[in-house]
């Protein structure tokens, strides 16, 4: 993934799309000399090639060469904008000019009368980590759950929205979704909030589209939303009902017994709707 970082003050939008083509173009054009340039930074910094070997040893990769092929030549290509200022249709821009993710992050900067520096910004994918943080091993084993298995998101519905809109009329909006995460979903589970207090259906996804003029996105099925068993609120469990859209994985979420089974390796017992 590539930053673009630093303010933009003259015509930010036209400075930033190039900026994002010409990054995709060389990343596209010379695979290896992207590779090369991440290779050597990480050897001239000490403390990121540890962190980098640490990440290594617990996410299936045999070695800083191993991952670094994996990053460079078999993920595609997502950017991330780092901006002291967001524009107000910059999200949506970006969204719809480009077929890959683009991630944009607001770094607010302030000074104080008496000199101390502070920085406001919202952590770089906090609730996808969190989600990644409490699923459980695949087939509890030992493999860790990673960014690239996630292909679902969950949604939670009240009866009238989930009657009038997830099963009527096939989509589902307007909700938050990282930019980097949109061209990888391929599935919406639909959780029904008490009585029901379980995810109850799901559907393909044909498409993920901006949602006016908001940050927001409308889900549109390739086909209408399928029954599925129960995958239940447990009363004493671990995890709290959904608030929010949450990420996993399609074949974890068929095989889970329980929201339990995806999210709750870690968490506490906390109060739910049930």
């Amino acid at each position: 993934m590539n930053q673009i970082l630093g303010s933009i003050i003259h015509d930010p939008l036209r400075h930033i799309a190039v900026q994002i083509l010409q990054f995709s173009l060389s990343f596209e054009a010379e695979p290896r000399k992207v590779r090369n340039i991440l290779f050597d930074a990480l050897q001239s910094q000490d403390d990121l090639r540890v962190r980098c070997e640490k990440y290594t040893l617990s996410h299936r990769f045999r070695n800083l060469d191993h991952m670094l092929d994996y990053l460079v030549f078999e993920t595609a290509f997502a950017a991330l904008v780092i901006i002291d200022e967001v524009p107000d249709n910059l999200e949506k821009i970006l969204l719809t000019r480009f077929q890959f993710g683009v991630e944009v992050l607001e770094l607010a900067y302030y000074t104080c009368s008496d000199g101390r520096k502070y920085y406001r910004f919202e952590p770089f994918l906090a609730d996808i980590n969190a989600d990644l943080r409490e699923a459980l091993p695949h087939d509890k084993q030992d493999e860790p759950f990673s960014q690239d298995d996630i292909d679902t998101v969950v949604v939670p519905a009240r009866e009238d929205g989930f009657q009038d809109v997830f099963l009527k009329e096939n989509r589902w909006y307007a909700v938050r979704i990282h930019g980097t995460m949109r061209p990888q979903i391929k599935y919406i589970a639909v959780y029904q909030v008490a009585p029901q207090s379980a995810i109850t259906y799901v559907a393909p996804v044909s498409s993920i589209e901006p949602w006016g003029d908001t940050k927001k996105f409308v889900v549109n099925f390739a086909e209408p939303a399928r029954k599925i068993s129960p995958i239940p609120l447990l009363k004493h469990g671990k995890v709290k009902a959904p608030q929010n859209l949450r990420y996993t994985n399609y074949e974890r979420l068929l095989q889970a017994k329980s929201l339990d089974d995806i999210w709750g390796q870690a968490g506490t017992k906390e109060p739910n709707d049930s």
